[in-house]
């Protein structure tokens, strides 16, 4: 009796699976480097069949720096063009960004460049300039808050937006150096309230 033929898997699969693998090895905070031979023992093949879907580590995690960039601009970008309430898009876009981090954790350690620091100081720069594009986002949309000088929404929208990116940032960093004890969505809707006023 043969023993049966291991399955191979279909075009573009093996692919996903190795992205998902590095995802899963990075949610633990405070990880060593990953290196392709550990993710390739997590996969159970060997180095050479990592490098027939990726020419090197760092484009592995391009795709998933690709992968964050999709999913959460794909998530944010409807709220910020069909939510008419200017306040309620700022809410929705920072809620957006911050929950697909908790579903995500492996993400929210390349999203503030824990995971990023040993591997490409371009993909540290990427995600920085993906954080500008979430402010720029959240600037239009508190350009068209209502207030008076009295209150929050009376600051200037720049410097509001800057405090928003940075607040979910220092939001994104706690979870992903507490191992998740603390959620970046904890009380989320009472601190958004601090600053949309």
């Amino acid at each position: 009796m043969r023993p049966a033929a291991r399955k191979r898997p279909k075009p573009g699969e093996r692919r996903v699976q190795i992205l998902q693998t590095l995802g899963s090895m990075l949610e633990r905070p405070g990880a060593e480097r990953i290196t392709t031979a550990a993710l390739a023992a997590r996969l159970g093949v060997s180095e050479a069949a990592l490098y027939r879907h990726f020419a090197s580590k760092t484009q592995m995690f391009e795709a998933l720096v690709e992968f964050i960039e999709q999913s959460v601009l794909a998530a944010i970008e409807p709220i910020a063009r069909n939510e008419p309430d200017p306040a309620r898009q700022v809410s929705g876009v920072v809620t957006a960004l911050l929950e697909f981090a908790a579903a995500n954790p492996g993400m929210a350690r390349v999203m503030v460049g824990d995971a990023l620091v040993l591997e490409s100081e371009r993909l540290v720069v990427r995600m920085s300039g993906f954080f500008d594009r979430i402010e720029a986002m959240l600037r239009t949309s508190l350009e068209a808050v209502p207030g008076d000088v009295a209150t929050p929404s009376g600051a200037d929208p720049a410097i509001r937006a800057a405090v928003l990116t940075a607040f979910a940032i220092g939001r994104l960093q706690r979870f992903a150096r507490s191992g998740r004890a603390h959620s970046p969505t904890e009380h989320l809707e009472t601190a958004l309230r601090l600053f949309v006023a």
